[in-house]
């Protein structure tokens, strides 16, 4: 008859991760299993710390091993190791795991905003983030995470980031003057983002947010030639215009073979301070548009006046009000995005192997 551990471990060949699909042990997410006089300890590892459905995990975990005859009791404990991109061979940024692109059709989605509080609620999972500011003609991030001055420089010459709310964060706002515009033609943007990945010391990361230029210009094209990227996301208001241009940006990452991790719908709707529901932009044009182009829906993003007082303040409200009903709003279109970032680097990993995920 197999051992009380034997029996655990074909168990826990029945679950699965809910995103990856495929069983645990299959991904080698099972890392220890202890026993002790029927009481089991069970370690799980994640593919990040950011992972929205570890609740469902130990559930199922619990159920598969809790049926075998002989167990007392079940603990599961998780630990994360991130699921990393597919590096080039002269990597810009080597020791960064994933590298996401944040963009948009058009401007005035709230794209910087979004992708500020977006890699704070990173951050707060757990993970190691940095936040590259790539928006060269216009770079707001420094206002937004309220830290603007020039980076020290490393011995050999690399940019050391800037630190906000524990966020490395580099910005071409820190090397121009404040009223300074930057009048650069493609090349020199091409440049200009080169040296962001290269001569930064960023070390290791788990995640790299790339504030992307709304459109599908210069530099959106450099991102994706220049690294490979994990992704890119798409930030959309409700709005018909916003979602036309929406489109055209998943098209364009499309064409440049870029995985498209979802689309995410800012500015949803408005909760007046009497608490009526307002829906300014309309609503739900982003899950309709995400649903025709074959994407995942990351979530939706309300209107509220104190994300705007963060983001002016330099306090996001992630940091602001962390346990508030926005800052959760992040954090759940958060934990949808790494769990797409982890399924996009399984499938390259399966490609490359020559096999499907789930095969």
């Amino acid at each position: 008859m197999a051992s009380l551990r034997d029996q655990v471990f074909q168990a826990l060949r029945t679950v699965q991760d809910p995103e990856l699909r495929r069983d645990l042990l299959s991904l080698n997410m099972v890392k220890r299993v202890e026993e002790d006089d029927g009481h089991l300890l069970i370690e799980i590892e994640l593919t990040t710390p950011a992972c929205p459905l570890k609740h469902t995990i130990e559930r199922d975990v619990r159920s598969a091993v809790s049926a075998i005859a002989g167990v007392k009791s079940v603990s599961v404990q998780f630990s994360s190791n991130v699921a990393a991109r597919r590096a080039a061979a002269e990597d810009l940024a080597p020791a960064v795991r994933n590298i996401i692109g944040v963009a948009s059709g058009k401007g005035g989605v709230g794209k910087s905003t979004v992708s500020v509080n977006l890699a704070l609620s990173l951050l707060r999972c757990g993970a190691r983030v940095g936040l590259l500011d790539a928006d060269i003609y216009g770079p707001d991030i420094p206002i937004m995470v309220g830290v603007n001055e020039l980076p020290n420089v490393t011995p050999s010459h690399k940019m050391i980031p800037l630190e906000a709310h524990g966020l490395k964060v580099i910005s071409m706002g820190f090397l121009v003057g404040q009223d300074e515009p930057v009048v650069w033609r493609g090349p020199m943007l091409n440049s200009a983002l080169r040296q962001l990945f290269a001569d930064v010391e960023w070390g290791e990361l788990d995640y790299l947010i790339v504030d992307l230029p709304p459109g599908t210009g210069d530099v959106q094209i450099s991102l994706v030639q220049l690294v490979p990227v994990t992704g890119c996301v798409l930030v959309t208001t409700p709005q018909p215009v916003a979602l036309q241009d929406a489109r055209k940006g998943v098209a364009m990452f499309r064409l440049t073979k870029t995985p498209v991790l979802g689309l995410i719908e800012n500015m949803s709707y408005f909760i007046c301070p009497h608490g009526d529901r307002v829906e300014i932009f309309s609503h739900g044009g982003g899950r309709r548009a995400a649903e025709e182009l074959g994407i995942p829906f990351l979530g939706e993003i309300a209107l509220d006046t104190r994300i705007r007082v963060g983001g002016d303040t330099g306090r996001p409200i992630v940091v602001a009000d962390p346990e508030g009903e926005v800052a959760r709003m992040f954090l759940g279109v958060a934990e949808a995005m790494a769990a797409q970032a982890s399924v996009a680097n399984l499938g390259a990993a399966s490609a490359a192997a020559g096999s499907a995920p789930g095969s």
